[in-house]
């Protein structure tokens, strides 16, 4: 039986009807606002569960420490690998980029994307 979370996926005339074992999981990028004005990155297959967790002191120990957060941001995926890889991505962003994604501010975040060794900082 599947998951009650799990959406199944559309299968063409001809292909094998559903099974668990060709459900994808979707998934789920987030970011957290943590009390020290911090952020925290995660992914989940279950958003409402994990936010949950934090909110409990059940999730991560930067979260625990840090607490309250607050949720700032968040993607959605169809598979939870394509989640946790964007993760990895934006926790490699500093907390200026991190900010300039929560506000969608596109050119802020063009801007802090850029090459610097290639294309010098703009003087202020």
């Amino acid at each position: 039986m599947l998951h009650p979370l799990v959406e199944p996926v559309e299968t063409n005339p001809g292909e094998a009807p559903l099974s668990e074992s060709n459900v994808v999981m979707k998934g789920y990028m987030y970011i957290l606002e943590c009390a020290d004005g911090s952020y925290y990155t995660g992914s989940t297959k279950n958003l409402q569960k994990r936010l949950w967790e934090h909110e409990n002191f059940l999730g991560a120990n930067y979260t625990r420490k840090k607490h309250p957060s607050t949720l700032v941001y968040v993607e959605e995926f169809n598979r939870i690998d394509d989640a946790f890889y964007r993760e990895k991505q934006v926790q490699g962003w500093n907390h200026e980029k991190k900010k300039a994604l929560i506000e969608a501010n596109k050119e802020r975040l063009i801007e802090l994307s850029k090459n610097y060794t290639q294309y010098p900082r703009k003087q202020e």
